[in-house]
């Protein structure tokens, strides 16, 4: 694998309802850390009914809104096609043993890690397992 490729996301799922709406204390100061950390790129902002962003990368889009929510009650699942790839570009290592977790769900798994943004939101960043 290439050191310089990057994962594709390809879907986010939230935890609670609204990928659209993930709630932050202060949209401004959070973006920097989206657009470093994961490579997001902001395509809207929105001033009323509450200061709000929405960001994109490849197939997905989420939304950062300062709604009043708690952010460290909501999570959001990030699908990617290569968990590897996401880890080495998102923690800036290679993963080593025991940093990529079994996550299983109904009858599928996935190979995922977790990332706390300073925001408090969760992230879930996974790979399905094949077969």
């Amino acid at each position: 694998m290439s050191s310089h490729s990057k994962a594709i996301f390809k879907r986010a799922a939230p935890y609670a309802d609204d990928a659209m709406n993930l709630p932050v204390a202060d949209v401004d100061a959070a973006i920097p850390y989206y657009e470093k950390t994961f490579g997001f790129r902001v395509v809207s902002r929105i001033e009323a009914p509450h200061k709000s962003v929405v960001l994109a990368r490849d197939e997905i889009q989420i939304g950062l809104a300062e709604n009043g929510g708690d952010p460290t009650q909501e999570d959001c699942y990030f699908e990617v096609d290569d968990v590897e790839a996401a880890f080495a570009e998102i923690k800036g290592k290679q993963p080593a043993d025991g940093d990529l977790k079994i996550n299983k769900h109904g009858d599928s798994a996935s190979r995922v890690f977790f990332v706390i943004a300073p925001d408090g939101l969760c992230y879930m960043i996974g790979q399905p397992e094949q077969g």
